[in-house]
C-alpha cells in the first residue's frame, strides 16, 4: 500500500507540474516545489509593512501597473541601464519603490529556501493579496504558476493604463482588452480606498475645469476647498495627498460612500457614480461592505489571469530586476 501511495503522490506531482505548462495557472501550483512560499511572501510582506505603511498602497498599485502591460509577468520590475522599461515609461515613474522592495525582499527569501523555482510574478501576486489583508480587507486563495516576462519596454506603456480624467466608456474599453467587466473595473477601483495620488494629476479639476466652472462641479464643494487647501496652485508636483480623505490605511468600502458625497479623487473615480449605468453598483458597495469584499476577491483572481506566461514563454528570474540572460 506504501508503495501505491508513493505512485499516487508522484502522479499529482507530475499532473501539477505539466499543468503549469497549458496555461493553466493553480492555487497549489507549487505544492511539491516550494510548499511554504507563501507563508515566506507573508513574513516578507509583514516585515516591510512594519518599517512603512506605504508597502501596502505601493504593492498593490505595482500588481495593477504590471498586469495591464504585457499581462501579469513581472515586466514591470525590470530595470534597463538605458532607461527605457516599463518602470521608466511617465505614467510609471510615480510608482512607489517599497513596492519594487517588497517584491524584492519577498523573492530574496523565497530563492533563500526554493531557489530558482518561483517566479516574481507569483511573488508579486501573492505580495498583492498579503497587502490587502494587512490593510483590512479579505484574504483569498491566489492562483499561482506564472512565469516571468521577457519584455519590458516604455514604448508599450502608452494606452495601456487608465488615465484620471477617463470617462466610463473609455474605463470599460480599458479593462474590457483584459476580460474585466464593468462591475470588475468598479470593485478594483475601491483598491483607491487606499494610497495617494499627486496634486498635479487632478489640479485641472480644481483650477481649470472648463472656462465657465473653474471647479468640476461634481466634486464636493468642502471637499474641493480641502484640495485646494493641501495643493495650492503652482505647488510641488510631487507633493501627495490621499485618495481616501476618510480612511485612507484601511481597507474598507469608504471610497464608494465618497463617490456618493462628491469625493472621489480623480475625474474617473467620480464618473463611477455619475454615470446613470454604474450609479447602481457604487451605491451597492457603498452600502454593503461585504458585496464590495465579494467582488473586489472575484475581479482581483480575474485580473491575475491576465497575460500570463506559463511554459516555455517566459522564465523563473533570478533576479526581479534583470532577465536571467
Amino acid at each position: 500500500m506504501e508503495r501505491w501511495g508513493g505512485l499516487y503522490v508522484l502522479i499529482l506531482a507530475i499532473i501539477v507540474i505539466l499543468g503549469g505548462a497549458d496555461g493553466q495557472l493553480q492555487e497549489n501550483f507549487y505544492a511539491f516545489t516550494c510548499p511554504n512560499v507563501e507563508f515566506i511572501v507573508q513574513q516578507a510582506v509583514a516585515t516591510k509593512f512594519s518599517q512603512t505603511f506605504v508597502t501596502i498602497p505601493a504593492t498593490l498599485r505595482l500588481f495593477f501597473h504590471d498586469c495591464f502591460v504585457e499581462g501579469c509577468d513581472a515586466s514591470v520590475m525590470i530595470a534597463s541601464p538605458d532607461g527605457d522599461a516599463e518602470k521608466d515609461f511617465k505614467d510609471n515613474l510615480s510608482l512607489a519603490g517599497d513596492g519594487f522592495d517588497t517584491v524584492v525582499k519577498a523573492k530574496e527569501a523565497v530563492e533563500a529556501l526554493c531557489p530558482g523555482i518561483v517566479s516574481c510574478a507569483d511573488i508579486l501576486a501573492i505580495a498583492a493579496r498579503d497587502v490587502v489583508v494587512l490593510a483590512g480587507g479579505p484574504s483569498y486563495n491566489v492562483e499561482l504558476g506564472r512565469r516571468d516576462g521577457l519584455i519590458s519596454k516604455a514604448s508599450r506603456v502608452a494606452g495601456n493604463l487608465p488615465e484620471p480624467n477617463f470617462n466610463l466608456i473609455q474605463l470599460n474599453t480599458m479593462f474590457a482588452r483584459h476580460n474585466l467587466s464593468q462591475f470588475d473595473m468598479i470593485a478594483l477601483s475601491g483598491a483607491h480606498t487606499l494610497g495617494f495620488s499627486h496634486c498635479d494629476r487632478f489640479a485641472n479639476r480644481i483650477y481649470s475645469f472648463t472656462p465657465s466652472n473653474p471647479v468640476d462641479p461634481s466634486l464636493d464643494p468642502e471637499y474641493a476647498k480641502q484640495l485646494m487647501g493641501m495643493c495650492p496652485q503652482n505647488v510641488d508636483p510631487s507633493i501627495a495627498i490621499n485618495m481616501d480623505p476618510v480612511t485612507p490605511r484601511t481597507f474598507d468600502n469608504e471610497y464608494y460612500k465618497n463617490l456618493v458625497g462628491g469625493k472621489g479623487l480623480f475625474t474617473s473615480d467620480q464618473v463611477l457614480f455619475t454615470d446613470e449605468s454604474s450609479q447602481g453598483t457604487v451605491n451597492d458597495f457603498a452600502n454593503n461592505g461585504f458585496d464590495f469584499n465579494g467582488a473586489f476577491v472575484t475581479a482581483m483572481r480575474k485580473l491575475g489571469r491576465v497575460g500570463v506566461k506559463t511554459g516555455d514563454k517566459g522564465e523563473i528570474r533570478l533576479d526581479c530586476s534583470r532577465f536571467n540572460s
